[in-house]
């Protein structure tokens, strides 16, 4: 497999069914029908608000990104055209308001990193393990799964929005280059790259693991 600890993190995170595209009516969204706007806060909350917190590792922020986004989408329902799926939009407009967010926090966020090099050859990570010799108790525990977060969160914005659409919200390559305005050759790029850094930190830790499993007393 080309990245195991992806299908890991998954799992930890959520199961892979996060958005099954509910149907909504976009006329009734349209005309302001509260009912039917609760639906689509009930149907994509958690994904919304998930994205939020893996981008940004912080609650608080993460609860801004919700809000910030069903507000936009509610102030522009009435110009969507339907030319994407309601995911797609909603995702587009919660991924601008966690980078938004960065550069007011950070202010040294660039969103043009990897951009002309993206179709460089990506070096290979220097690190591998097996992870097989690791029994499932030891890849799911809690110091595992904080291991897994701190990966990610170490990863570029640029890389690390798109291992989150793609892999873990599990969102197409072509749904994450429309939400990113990428090209899908481009994300294909930073997906590979932010995985190959995934797997040699996570490599590196388990390779700890297995040293100390494996001696004891050393």
């Amino acid at each position: 497999m080309m990245y195991t600890s992806c299908a890991t993190f998954q799992e930890q995170t959520h199961p892979m069914n996060t958005i099954l595209s509910p149907e909504f009516s976009l006329d009734a969204l349209r005309a302001g029908d509260r009912a039917e706007f609760a639906r689509l806060v009930d149907a994509y909350s958690a994904p919304i608000y998930r994205l939020g917190l893996k981008m940004l590792g912080n609650p608080q922020d993460a609860e801004d990104v919700l809000q910030n986004t069903f507000l936009n989408a509610l102030t522009h329902l009435a110009d969507f055209e339907g030319r994407s799926s309601l995911s797609t939009w909603l995702y587009r407009i919660a991924s601008n308001e966690a980078l938004m967010l960065l550069r007011r926090k950070k202010n040294t966020v660039n969103l043009d990193d990897f951009q002309p090099e993206d179709a460089e050859e990506t070096p290979l990570p220097e690190v591998f393990v097996d992870w097989s010799a690791l029994p499932e108790d030891e890849l799911l525990n809690g110091e595992s799964k904080g291991a897994l977060d701190a990966a990610v969160a170490s990863l570029p914005e640029s890389l690390r929005m798109v291992f989150l659409l793609r892999d873990i919200e599990g969102l197409s390559i072509k749904e994450t280059a429309d939400i990113l305005n990428l090209t899908e050759t481009n994300v294909k790029t930073r997906l590979l790259r932010a995985r190959m850094s995934l797997r040699e930190q996570l490599s590196a830790y388990y390779g700890e693991r297995l040293t100390r499993k494996e001696n004891p007393h050393g």
